[in-house]
């Protein structure tokens, strides 16, 4: 991409603590690597108390109408090359989202918008808005074909407009052997399983504690990392509820000295240590309809063999060797396909070469040049969406 292009991201953003927030961070700095002059514009609660984050240039009160022109008349008079949204319906204001429909209305340079969710079954609502944001956009980029198809399918998307770009993974320069990481987090000599994320019951992780007294018969060494705060919202509307009924079936199950609850918002460099220091990454969501797992990818490109559900992304994702599928919410099933990684070194190992194959083409600066191109590809005086 020709230096100094002036992009602009659209998005959550730290200090709020969520997968998008995270993901608008590391693409920024990936396009800022790749010689893109970044700018943030920063979707904030404005009933949370959230105010613009250190950082950003403008902020968008997700439930203020007029905040979305606003940020589009200010983008359009600092020289705006390309816009690139961040779509989740939750994060924008209004039914389904609907208030975004009025930045897309009214900006005049081209707009790439990333899709971290795409429905099968949408209502309505969501159907008309997510097409209408799809038509609106120079392009739209998925993160997994399943994605691409469903668009393709249901919302009746070209493909031409269409581009699959990965979820990105944070270049790790571990200078230690696993089981020195493990020794320095308190682990030394433990067998370690790990889930990440923030806890709530879409997370499916009961299914794991479930499993887990039948591996600890045949490995008494194992540890359960269950990686992260409460969410937010789940906070706001139950409290810590959900967390303690799961600490409660530790109890119950007696395994209390095989499970460690890391309640907390970890921070990426930490993060990174508890997975370089897993033997095994599992995610145990329930649903089917997952199209993204920020998580699973910074699994798999660390290189750390994985068990999980087959929700779409994670069959995606797995389906070149990097780990095993079992059926939604069989704890039976979650056990043996764990104590078939441990009983057999050697398909752990298969697994791990595969993941660690699949890490080294999504690095945050690859995944960053990909996004530079595409701007560059949407700016081109050939294309339907670069003139308003």
């Amino acid at each position: 991409m020709r230096k100094h292009r002036r992009v602009a991201l659209i998005g959550t953003y730290p200090p709020r603590r969520c997968g998008i927030a995270s993901f608008t961070a590391d693409l920024a700095e990936a396009l800022s690597q790749a010689g893109t002059d970044v700018r943030i514009a920063a979707m904030i609660r404005e009933a949370q108390g959230e105010t613009i984050p250190p950082g950003a240039t403008w902020a968008i009160r997700d439930e203020r109408p007029r905040d979305y022109v606003r940020a589009a008349e200010a983008m359009s008079a600092a020289g705006i090359d390309v816009v690139c949204v961040q779509h989740e319906y939750g994060i924008f204001g209004g039914e389904d989202g609907r208030f975004i429909l009025r930045l897309y209305e009214e900006l005049r340079a081209p707009i790439i918008t990333t899709l971290h969710t795409v429905l099968k079954s949408p209502t309505k609502g969501q159907k008309r808005v997510l097409s209408e944001i799809c038509a609106r956009s120079a392009f739209v980029v998925v993160m997994a074909e399943k994605a691409r198809e469903l668009l393709q399918q249901v919302y009746g998307v070209p493909e031409s407009r269409i581009r699959l770009i990965r979820h990105g993974v944070p270049v790790y320069h571990s200078p230690v052997p696993r089981e020195t990481m493990k020794a320095k987090l308190g682990l030394g000599g433990r067998r370690v399983i790990s889930t990440f994320g923030l806890l709530s019951p879409g997370k499916g992780v009961e299914n794991v504690i479930l499993a887990l007294p039948e591996v600890v018969r045949r490995y008494p060494e194992t540890t359960y990392l269950i990686l992260g705060g409460t969410h937010p919202d789940v906070v706001r509307r139950s409290g810590e509820r959900y967390r303690q009924s799961l600490e409660a079936m530790v109890d119950r199950l007696g395994m209390a000295d095989h499970v460690r609850f890391v309640n907390r918002f970890l921070e990426r460099e930490e993060l990174l240590d508890y997975l370089w220091a897993s033997d095994l990454f599992v995610t145990p969501y329930p649903g089917k309809e997952q199209i993204c797992s920020g998580t699973l990818t910074y699994a798999v490109g660390l290189g750390r063999a994985v068990v999980s559900t087959p929700y779409w992304y994670a069959e995606e994702l797995l389906g070149q060797g990097a780990g095993s599928l079992v059926p939604f919410r069989d704890a039976g099933a979650m056990a043996r396909a764990i104590l078939e990684m441990f009983d057999h070194p050697l398909k752990q190992q298969a697994c791990e070469a595969k993941a660690r194959s699949f890490g080294a083409s999504v690095s945050w600066p690859q995944i960053g040049l990909q996004y530079a191109e595409l701007a560059e590809e949407g700016l081109a005086p050939a294309h339907p969406m670069s003139v308003r």
